[in-house]
This record gives C-alpha cells, sequence and structure tokens, in this order.
C-alpha cells in the first residue's frame, strides 16, 4: 500500500459530530465546551470506545490551533509512578493556557493502571491547581480509582459500539480507499472487534494491505481468529461423543490459526450460548469453561487443558 499511515489515527474523528455510537455523552460534553466550564472529566468504558477520541476534540475544539501547546497527554501504563505526578504533571498544571480559555487540560489515558500512591498524589494536585487547570482521565475499569478522585470528576460510562455503528464506520473508510469488502467480511470484522472501533480498523487495514478486495475467509486468517462453524462443529463433536474427531479438529483449528490456549477458550464461551441445546447444558459448559480458563491463566499446559475441556464436554454430553 501507497499509504503507511495507521487508520486509526488516519480516520480519527475530528469533530464532535463524527464521533458515533456515544450521542448522549457528546451532547452533554459539547455543551460544556461551548460555554468554556469544563469539570474534570473521567471517561470509563472498553477500549475502542472513543473515550481518547473526544478528549482530542475537547482539546481541539477550546484552544484552535494552539491545543497541543495547552495539552499534556500522557500514559499511565508507561508512566504510572508517583514522580510523574510530582513532577511532569505539575510541572505543566503550575502555569497559564495560552489564548482566552482561562485553564489547561491534562489527559491521562489509561489512568486505571496509576498506583494508589500516585492517585493520591494526583488528588492533591487536582484540589490545588483546579485554576489552571482541568483533568480528563481514561480508563477501562472506574472501579480502580480510588473515590476521593471519581467523587472530583464527572464520570462518563462510554457503551461498545453497536453493529451497525462499526459497519457504517468501516464502509466510509472502504469507500476512501477504495476497497471492495463483501457483507460476510464486515460481519466478521465486527464478530472480532466486539464493539471496539479501533480493533475493527486495524483488522480491516491488515486486511487491506493484501489486496482491494476482502473476503470473510481473508478477515479469519489475518486476525488469527477461528470460523464460528469451525468452534461450533468441534462442540458439537464433543457433545455427540466423538471425542477424537473433536480432538482432532480442535488442534488443526489451533494450528491452522495461529490460536493460543486462552483465544481457544474465549471463542468457546462465546459460541456456546448459539448452541441449540438445553439453558442446563449451557450452564455447565460455562461453569467447566471458566475453570479451565484458570488453569491456563494460572500457567498449565494449554493444549492438555484444552483436551480436558473437551474431555468434560464429552461427559455433559452424555448426561442429557
Amino acid at each position: 500500500m501507497e499509504d503507511t499511515e495507521i487508520w486509526t489515527e488516519k480516520y480519527r474523528p475530528e469533530d464532535f459530530s463524527e464521533v458515533v455510537g456515544q450521542e448522549e455523552i457528546v451532547k452533554r460534553i459539547k455543551a460544556m465546551v461551548e460555554n468554556k466550564n469544563l469539570p474534570h472529566l473521567l471517561f470509563a468504558g472498553p477500549a475502542g470506545t472513543g473515550k481518547t477520541t473526544i478528549a482530542l476534540i475537547i482539546a481541539k475544539k477550546l484552544y484552535g490551533e494552539n491545543w497541543r501547546e495547552n495539552m499534556l497527554e500522557t500514559n499511565a501504563s508507561d508512566e504510572r509512578g508517583i514522580d510523574v505526578i510530582r513532577n511532569k504533571i505539575k510541572n505543566f498544571a503550575r502555569t497559564k493556557a495560552i489564548g482566552d480559555v482561562p485553564f489547561k487540560l491534562i489527559l491521562l489515558d489509561e489512568a486505571d493502571a496509576l498506583t494508589k500512591e500516585a492517585q493520591q498524589a494526583l488528588r492533591r494536585t487536582m484540589e490545588n491547581f483546579t485554576a489552571t487547570c482541568r483533568f480528563i482521565l481514561d480508563c477501562n475499569y472506574s472501579s480502580k480509582i480510588i473515590e476521593p478522585i471519581q467523587s472530583r470528576c464527572v464520570i462518563f460510562r462510554f457503551k461498545p459500539l453497536k453493529k451497525e455503528e462499526i459497519i457504517s464506520y468501516l464502509e466510509r473508510i472502504a469507500k476512501k480507499e477504495r476497497l471492495e469488502i463483501e457483507k460476510g467480511a464486515l460481519d466478521a470484522i465486527y464478530e472480532i472487534s466486539e464493539g471496539d472501533a479501533r480493533k475493527a480498523v486495524n483488522v480491516l487495514q491488515a486486511c487491506a494491505s493484501l489486496g482491494k478486495k476482502i473476503k470473510e475467509e481473508q478477515v479469519y486468517e489475518v486476525a488469527s481468529f477461528a470460523k464460528p462453524q469451525e468452534i461450533k462443529e468441534i462442540l458439537m463433536l464433543s457433545l455427540k461423543g466423538e471425542f477424537e474427531k473433536a480432538k482432532q479438529k480442535m488442534f488443526d483449528t489451533m494450528l491452522k490459526y495461529g490460536l493460543s490456549g486462552l483465544d481457544v477458550i474465549k471463542e468457546i464461551e462465546r459460541y456456546v450460548w448459539n448452541l441449540e441445546i438445553s439453558d442446563e447444558i449451557k450452564v455447565r459448559l460455562i461453569d467447566k469453561i471458566g475453570e479451565y480458563e484458570f488453569r491456563i491463566v494460572e500457567g498449565s499446559d494449554e493444549f492438555l487443558q484444552i483436551e480436558a475441556l473437551l474431555a468434560q464436554i464429552f461427559l455433559i454430553g452424555r448426561m442429557r
């Protein structure tokens, strides 16, 4: 491809009207920005739902061309200690903004990665420099942010994007990049992304690097993701008592797509609920899936644990 720019940055929305899936949040924040009356903000929610994007739009709308000089963006997963708060952030917060907006902005990305000590120091900084600075904290889990910080912020909870919103966004990119995408490929990208727009765009760009025509099969191969029907077939073979066939197909699928044990566990869990079996059997399967996921996370051999999980599915199938 001639254009090597990362598409998640290239097609990042530049205006509130371009943000999809978070209409209520955008409406409230837009009113704050228009009045130049912004409190400390806490954005919480899954990855790829627009948290950082909206923070950047806020800065651009407030400061115009000077937004880079008036905004400090740090990633707390890289700089998570108390020294960052005491030095880098405090030094930026104590200076006045350039222009007619009376405060600067500090965006703390992945704020839930900050240590408890760093969060306590941040609490004091937020108190002391409210006149010259506003904070936007961006995190996946608001429960990991200490209560004193949460009480000082207006909290916005972001939701995963709906299927039609992801597909509309991908189609807009595909039109500009002159790509031809099958409907099955769009459905597959959404299935893989699980409402994460960033992941969806990255998968699309990876597929586009191989050609202008994108098919469903290609999406699964690029994303190292097994097809739903393959996982369903493995589960049904185990439930019907054909353990050897199920085991062989599982290992063939893992090798074909380069799947880890955890990848397989997550895919199995996703498709269990779509099987035409009783709710009681589904509950038993989920219980066992959770147990074997824990074993793999704790360091057990993944191939052995996947084989053991298939054996448990076989035994549950015999109870039907």
